[in-house]
């Protein structure tokens, strides 16, 4: 089966357009994308992940608030046994604070522009396939 991932923009950051567009590509290569929708909270991402049966989360975050919101979300994962979810993130992020998401446990940040080939090419080359 294909890889199943949950795409969410968390905070109330309200700019869903890249979100959608990354979750509509992934889902035109062949993966299985569930979109929470905006403004929503780590935890409930975290949890949305967890009831849908995630391989995968990638959040979107243009407001300035992704050290604190990625912090939260791979804490949220770890209080529901779940930090084996790979999390991939993207938006407005400094190149300055790419290590430290890494060192929380964050796999790959991409930033404004990426190509969605890029992004799809490197999702299908690091999600395994739902229950693989």
């Amino acid at each position: 089966m294909p890889a199943r991932i949950v795409v969410a923009k968390p905070g109330l950051d309200g700019h869903d357009r890249g979100a959608k567009v990354v979750a509509r590509a992934l889902r035109d290569a062949g993966f299985e994308v569930v979109y929470t929708g905006l403004h929503q909270t780590p935890a409930q991402i975290a949890e949305a992940a967890v009831q849908e049966d995630a391989d995968a989360i990638g959040i979107s975050v243009l407001s300035g608030a992704h050290l604190v919101l990625f912090e939260e979300l791979m804490q949220e994962l770890r209080n529901r046994q779940a930090d084996d979810i790979l999390v991939f993130g993207g938006g407005i992020i400094p190149d300055a604070d790419i290590a430290g998401l890494k060192a929380l446990g964050v796999t790959e940040v991409f930033g404004p522009g990426t190509p969605l080939p890029v992004i799809v090419e490197w999702v299908g080359a690091h999600v395994p396939d739902h229950g693989a």
